[in-house]
């Protein structure tokens, strides 16, 4: 069976930057199994996976237009301390969802000054083409109840990698929430402790 749209995709993957540095392996841990066609990959990986069929394998590297896109210098941002509300020791590399005109955007704090905070809103790897080593796993046909709720119901590490809407930063890694007041005041924004994408979770195959 090759991967179509509504494909159940189980893939093992080595991704890395420009310079040949390894940002994940997912050969070291459990597969990525994710929904094809549902956003769950940066665009670029998902259009090299289209029509693959288990037991291939792909090296493809992908532009950043085609992966987390340019780094944008107006996401950054100096912010006011006091705009972090009650939240203690902020350190570089720490993660936010802050408040903005644009609605709700994840920012990762890059620099701590004495009353002041720099953060940051483009995804840890904007501006980088990105190299990916894919071992085809499994492809199954998606049941309906997966493809409703457009993730996969089984083992392994589910959607969201390489480009997937549920991880900020990076991918295949859990966020723990809590609300505290970031960026904008204290008015219930969320705090994301790392976890996801090189802090932690599995690395920095990210998603958007």
């Amino acid at each position: 069976m090759q991967i179509t749209q509504n494909s159940a995709v189980t893939i093992h993957y080595r991704l890395t930057d420009a310079k040949g540095q390894l940002i994940e392996n997912s050969f070291d841990a459990e597969p990525l199994m994710y929904l094809h066609g549902m956003g769950n990959l940066i665009p670029g990986l998902e259009k090299a996976l289209e029509g693959k069929a288990q037991g291939e394998k792909i090296d493809v590297t992908i532009d950043c237009e085609e992966a987390y896109g340019p780094y944008h210098d107006g996401l950054r941002q100096e912010v006011p301390l006091e705009a972090f509300g009650d939240i203690q020791d902020i350190v570089p590399g720490m993660r936010f969802i802050a408040e903005t005109e644009m609605g709700q955007r994840p920012v990762q704090v890059t620099e701590v000054l004495e009353n002041s905070v720099v953060v940051d809103g483009n995804h840890p790897l904007a501006g980088q083409s990105l190299t990916f080593a894919v071992e085809v796993m499994e492809v199954r046909e998606a049941t309906p109840e997966e493809m409703a709720h457009g993730h996969l119901h089984a083992g392994g590490h589910e959607g969201g990698c390489c480009g997937g809407h549920d991880h900020e930063g990076g991918c295949c890694g859990g966020e723990h929430k809590h609300e505290d007041g970031c960026c904008g005041g204290g008015h219930g924004h969320h705090h994301e402790e790392e976890g996801c994408c090189g802090g932690g979770g599995h690395g920095g195959c990210g998603c958007h």
